[in-house]
Order: structure tokens, then C-alpha cells, then sequence
């Protein structure tokens, strides 16, 4: 037996209570847990506590994971918008331009924390700032139901344009080019057919959750193996798996591992490493200008012919500092370029930065809803083609959300409702899946003002059926009708029996709950064909 093992885990497991406490307490204010969770590593790192090796391994894998998931769900048409690669890199440029002269002027000055600090090292630190957390975003993106809404596709697209940059400026910086041979990753696209055929085959249980650790771990794998960021090799396996009918059945099923793992992710930010008063005085005063970088990030993108709800959201999502401003400033310690107060003074400006994101995005309905008529003075007037006006006057029943339960849906109340049903869904792929099965279905988000504005003689809705994929979703949802004084029915979808209260008082003429009544109507669409074939067989009798 290997006490010492048993010794680290213990005391890996005695830290991640302490994640859970603060957890809990940040979900009990309102909060994500996740701020619980940076909250709980400077708390432990004030006691002189280390990250250990667990936590240390779980963070990395859940980061593999993490990048997995978005590559499943990734859409390649995306990296073609010069919404995305276009503001990516001026956001970029901008921000390095503005705050590494900015930090060099204060040095010059000879500002306290600031004195010695030449021109190289000033870009670098701004360099490190510019990134937004791939982690954080995506994280609250899944939480929302927002992940294949346009603002979350653009921001997710900048982010991944934001890592490939770094990725390619550590690699000069440090001078661990790839290897020559570094280009025979791409001979694992000709594999594609074979792995998606084992991935139809691994059918619904614990093979298909193994078959997905495999392929994410073995991508990273073999891009680390010729000199790349092993993350990206996770990212570019589930790209080569993403479309496939079952890439989200996979994405959800690996979903519970991966915010394991994120715990340990979040924990290990406040536990990187000494915590002084001057580094987290230079994070505390650091983490302000986080607010400069989201308001370039929404100037660009109105620029670039976004509208502004869009821009709003996506801006806000990425108001925040990155993990990857610690990759690159642990590099810049480790060769010299920079002090290591730095290094802890970017882990404190990421820890506040998120925190601060987080409560915005509890928020950031109520404040776009508030000041709804400055953000659509800040839009271009000339904007791109998704925001033209849709029909939806024939329509009597709408249902929102075009998933399995939401489409399921829509078929039955056309079958009864023939012409007079039209189904909304956020994610494109979809749209056009299903359009072209001969449905009914418009892009759109319900919790949309501006969406809206957008749709024609709304007031015809009779029936609204509510099939989002969260509780958050729904909600937001029925404010929105309640705001246009909707005078039809509004029914929504629950999948837990402490979510239905709530859907009900904010509006809900009915609330159904997946799971609980699933058997209820399996069992009446069983009674309802077997008296059918009765029936039939009784007419055939007769004759």
C-alpha cells in the first residue's frame, strides 16, 4: 500500500471540501460556484497551502476535455466571419498597443511595482492581458443554454483565434518551434470516416464516455509529440467529430467529467503561487482596465455590422483575463523576462476579472433591457443579413427550441395544426437541418428583445411552447412575453422537480416535466395505438 499517495490524495481531498463550501456559498449569493472555487484557492494559498499533484493533473485534463466538447460542437464557418478573425486580431493589437504603452509611460514615471520595467517586458505583460479565459466563457455559455447562440459562437470563435495566436508567440518566444514532422497530424484526417464508424458502434453507455477520453487525451497526445499545445490536438480531434448525429450525445455525456475536473482548473489559479500584498495590490489594480478591453470588444464588433444585442453579449462574455496570460507569463518568469509578482499579480487580476464576469452575467439581461435604446444608438444602421424581418403571421403556436423534445413537439401540433406552427431555434445547423426536412423553423432566440422587433404581427401567437435547453433559458424567455403583455398560453419544459415552482410564478400556464411524465406519455401512446389497432382489427372483422 502507498501511504504517501493516500497522503496526497487526502489532502488534494481536504482542499476540494473547501471548493464545495465556497461553492456553495457563491450559488446561496447568486453567483456561479465557480467564483466559490477561485475564491477557495487564495484562501488556501493565504495559509501557505500548494497546489498538489491531483489538482494539478485534474486541471489539465479538464482543460483537455473542455477543449474536446468545444471542438464537438465547433462550426468551421464560424473562423470565416471577419466578425471573428477580424476583431480577433485588431482587439489584439489594440489592446497590446494601448496598455503595454500605457504600462512603459507609468514606468517611466518610476510608479511604485513599475520602476525597471523596459519596452519588451511592458508589451509582454500587455500581451498577457489580452487574452479572454476560454475556460470561463465557455463555462458560462453551457450554464446559460447559450452556446450556439450567435454572440456565443463569435465569442467562442475569437477565443480560439486568441489561443492559436499565443500558441504560435510562445513557440517564438521560447524557441520550441514544432518539429519538422509536425505536419503529419494532419494524416489523422483521413481517419475520420473509421473513427466515426466506432463512434456509431460504441453505442449509449460507458464506451461511448471512454471512446471520447481516448480520442481527446490521444489528440493531445500526438500533437505534443511533434512540439504543439497538446489542448489544441483535443480541440482539433473534436473538430474531426464534430457534425456527426452523435457528437452531441457524446458532448453531453462527457459534460459531468469535464466540470469535475474544471473544479480542480479554478482551484489551482489562486494556489499558483506565493500570494503577496504587492502582487495582489498590482492584480486589484490591474483588473479595472478589464472594462476598456470589453468596451473595445463591443466597438469592434458593432463596427464589423453585429447588432447591438449581439455585441453586448458577446463583449460581456469576454470581460474577463486568461489562463493563458499565466502560460505566458510563467514562460516569460521562467526565462527571465519577467518577476514572478507578476506572474501572481495576473492569477489575481484573473480570479477578480472573472468574478466580476460572473456577476455580470447574472445580470446582463436586466442591464441591456435597461438601456436597450443607448446600445441600439451604438449599432451601424447597415447590419447583416440575420437580422431582417421574419414572418411569423400565420403562425398560432410557436415552440422555441427545435431539440429532440422541441421537434418532437412541433410534429405533433402540426399534425393538428396543419400551416399554423413555426418552430425557433438559436443554432444555424440546426435551422437548416430542419428546413430542410420541410419544417417550419426560423433562427431566433425568444429571450431577445431585439428578435422581437424583428418579427411580424407576433400578437397572432396563440400557443407558445417552451423546449430550452436549461431552467435560465425559460425563464428569460417568459420575461420577454411578459414584457409584449402576451395574452395566450405559455408552456414550458422542466427537468427537475424543484424548477417547475418557479416557471409557474414567473408565468408558466403549464409546466412539464421531461422526466417525471415521460412514462406517463410513453404509456399513452402506447394505449392510444393499441385501441387504434383494435379498432382496425374490429372494422376488418366486420367486413
Amino acid at each position: 500500500m502507498d501511504f504517501e499517495l493516500i497522503a496526497i490524495a487526502l489532502g488534494d481531498v481536504g482542499w476540494i471540501a473547501v471548493a464545495f463550501l465556497m461553492g456553495l456559498l457563491a450559488k446561496a449569493l447568486g453567483l456561479p460556484p465557480l467564483v466559490g472555487f477561485l475564491v477557495a484557492g487564495f484562501m488556501l494559498n493565504l495559509y501557505g497551502i500548494a497546489a498538489g499533484e491531483i489538482v494539478r493533473k485534474l486541471s489539465d485534463l479538464g482543460i483537455t476535455l473542455l477543449l474536446f466538447i468545444v471542438g464537438l460542437k465547433l462550426n468551421l464557418r464560424t473562423f470565416a466571419r471577419p466578425q471573428v478573425w477580424g476583431v480577433a486580431a485588431s482587439h489584439m493589437s489594440l489592446v497590446v498597443l494601448m496598455f503595454g504603452t500605457g504600462i512603459y509611460v507609468l514606468a517611466l514615471v518610476g510608479l511604485p511595482f513599475l520602476s525597471g520595467l523596459d519596452l519588451h517586458r511592458c508589451l509582454l505583460i500587455a500581451f498577457a492581458l489580452s487574452f479572454s479565459s476560454t475556460v470561463f466563457v465557455v463555462k458560462v455559455l453551457e450554464e446559460k443554454g447559450e452556446g450556439a447562440s450567435l454572440h456565443g459562437r463569435i465569442a467562442i470563435g475569437i477565443l480560439i483565434v486568441q489561443d492559436l495566436a499565443a500558441v504560435a508567440l510562445l513557440a517564438v518566444s521560447t524557441g520550441k518551434w514544432p518539429a519538422v514532422w509536425a505536419f503529419l497530424v494532419l494524416l489523422v484526417v483521413p481517419l475520420r470516416p473509421l473513427l466515426l464508424r466506432v463512434l456509431e458502434r460504441v453505442g449509449h453507455g460507458e464506451l461511448l464516455v471512454l471512446f471520447g477520453v481516448m480520442l481527446a487525451l490521444g489528440g493531445a497526445q500526438v500533437f505534443e509529440l511533434v512540439g504543439l499545445k497538446g489542448d489544441l490536438g483535443a480541440l482539433f480531434l473534436g473538430v474531426l467529430m464534430a457534425r456527426h448525429r452523435k457528437a452531441d450525445e457524446l458532448a453531453k455525456t462527457m459534460l459531468g467529467f469535464k466540470d469535475l475536473f474544471l473544479v480542480a482548473f479554478f482551484l489551482s489559479i489562486g494556489l499558483s503561487g506565493r500570494l503577496t500584498a504587492e502582487a495582489v495590490l498590482i492584480g486589484a489594480a490591474v483588473t479595472p482596465f478589464v472594462f476598456l478591453k470589453s468596451a473595445l470588444f463591443f466597438g469592434l464588433l458593432a463596427a464589423f455590422k453585429l447588432r447591438s444585442r449581439t455585441s453586448f453579449f458577446a463583449s460581456l462574455n469576454l470581460t474577463n483575463f486568461s489562463e493563458f496570460g499565466l502560460i505566458v507569463a510563467a514562460v516569460s518568469v521562467a526565462n527571465g523576462w519577467m518577476d514572478e509578482t507578476w506572474l501572481i499579480a495576473i492569477a489575481v487580476a484573473l480570479a477578480l476579472s472573472c468574478t466580476v464576469a460572473a456577476g455580470l452575467s447574472v445580470v446582463a439581461q436586466r442591464i441591456y433591457a435597461r438601456h436597450r435604446g443607448l446600445w441600439v444608438r451604438l449599432q451601424r444602421s447597415k447590419r447583416l443579413g440575420d437580422d431582417q424581418p421574419i414572418d411569423m403571421s400565420r403562425a398560432t403556436v410557436a415552440v422555441f427550441g427545435m431539440g429532440r423534445i422541441g421537434t418532437g413537439a412541433y410534429d405533433y401540433m402540426n399534425e393538428r395544426h396543419a400551416g399554423a406552427v413555426v418552430g425557433v431555434d438559436v443554432d444555424p445547423t440546426r435551422v437548416r437541418h430542419l428546413r430542410a426536412t420541410g419544417r417550419n423553423v426560423v433562427l431566433g432566440d425568444p429571450s431577445d428583445a431585439d428578435f422581437w422587433d424583428r418579427v411580424q404581427t407576433p400578437r397572432a401567437l396563440e400557443l407558445v411552447l417552451l423546449a430550452l435547453p436549461n431552467q435560465a433559458a425559460n425563464l428569460a424567455a417568459i420575461e420577454q412575453f411578459k414584457a409584449m403583455s402576451f395574452g395566450g398560453r405559455l408552456a414550458a419544459t422542466a427537468k427537475f422537480e424543484d424548477e417547475i415552482e418557479p416557471l409557474e410564478q414567473a408565468g408558466a400556464s403549464a409546466v412539464f416535466n421531461v422526466y417525471a411524465e415521460a412514462g406517463a406519455g410513453f404509456a399513452a401512446h402506447v394505449t392510444a395505438r393499441v385501441s387504434s389497432r383494435r379498432i382496425e382489427d374490429a372494422r376488418r372483422n366486420s367486413e
